[in-house]
């Protein structure tokens, strides 16, 4: 049998499993990284995977990665350094960014498909004959509509206009102080500048408690976030043709009301939410690999 480490890292944890064929050996995490190019980057995706190699109960023959960051196509810088840190002939990787490992994972009998990803941020993927073709996920700073750090900016917004204009408290209001603290600036301003994205993104909860309350603005909001992502479908239908449809993210648990109007917005879309475990389907892309290449 052949041994296949299979890591989906993102900047939160990096998580791994190893497979000896269809077995699973083992599981677990290591502290998060990037694909990132800068020096910073480069040194704490090396320390995760130290830390990996060091927890395996066994050696691998091959290694499939899905690395946020990565880019699409992935850097080909990162395939000599993940083949040093492993002990591996570069032959033996696979490497991906983690939207297109997604895509995999959803997809396992291969396209068409287009993957809809919506958590700290957003983005949209279909893998053609062609290559991947992705829309969105530029970013929260100019992209990323309906995502978890969108949905937190667009509320915070609305909350600091009212604040500015004296207007009367909402649920809206209540659901932000609570989670930063306070409305004041200081306080804000370090919440929302202090830290990385995905710090932005935990205060999306705020905007669901206050539509749990009967906040209308908040409902909105998300109601807007799923017909965002329901955009991204549409852009891939006209970049790479019509395709059933997986959605996917931490954003959707944050209410119904997000997937409910993903739906609405979609008519004749086959969708589906798959469960997706990105480590075990790295590692089988890698057993994939190799299966390919011996004689």
């Amino acid at each position: 049998m052949t041994r296949a480490l299979g890591v989906d890292v993102g900047g939160t944890a990096a998580r791994w499993v190893l497979l000896d064929g269809d077995r699973e050996v083992a599981r677990g995490a290591a502290p998060g990284a990037t694909g990132h190019p800068s020096a910073a980057a480069r040194a704490r995706l090396a320390e995760s995977l130290r830390l990996i190699r060091g927890a395996l109960p066994a050696a691998p023959d091959a290694a499939g990665f899905g690395i946020t960051g990565a880019g699409i196509p992935p850097d080909p810088a990162l395939t000599p350094i993940l083949a040093e840190l492993l002990g591996l002939p570069e032959t033996a990787l696979w490497i991906a960014n983690d939207i297109v490992l997604a895509w995999h994972g959803a997809f396992p009998q291969g396209g068409p498909g287009h993957l809809i990803s919506s958590g700290t941020g957003s983005v949209g993927v279909a893998i053609t004959a062609k290559g991947p073709v992705v829309v969105g996920g530029r970013g929260t700073l100019i992209d990323d509509a309906g995502s978890g750090a969108w949905l937190a900016l667009r509320a915070l917004d609305l909350v600091l206009r009212d604040v500015d204009e004296g207007r009367a408290e909402t649920p809206l209001h209540h659901a932000f102080a609570a989670r930063i603290g306070s409305l004041e600036r200081g306080a804000v301003t370090a919440a929302i500048y202090g830290g990385e994205r995905g710090e932005v993104a935990r205060l999306a909860p705020a905007v669901a408690e206050a539509a749990a309350a009967g906040d209308a603005r908040a409902r909105d909001l998300l109601t807007r976030a799923g017909e965002e992502l329901a955009r991204l479908v549409r852009a891939l239908d006209a970049c790479a043709g019509p395709a059933p449809v997986a959605l996917i993210g931490g954003a959707l648990a944050l209410h119904p009301a997000i997937g409910a109007a993903f739906d609405a917005a979609l008519p004749g879309h086959t969708i589906t939410r798959p469960g997706i475990d990105a480590a075990a389907t790295a590692a089988r892309r890698a057993l994939t690999l190799t299966q390919t290449r011996t004689p």
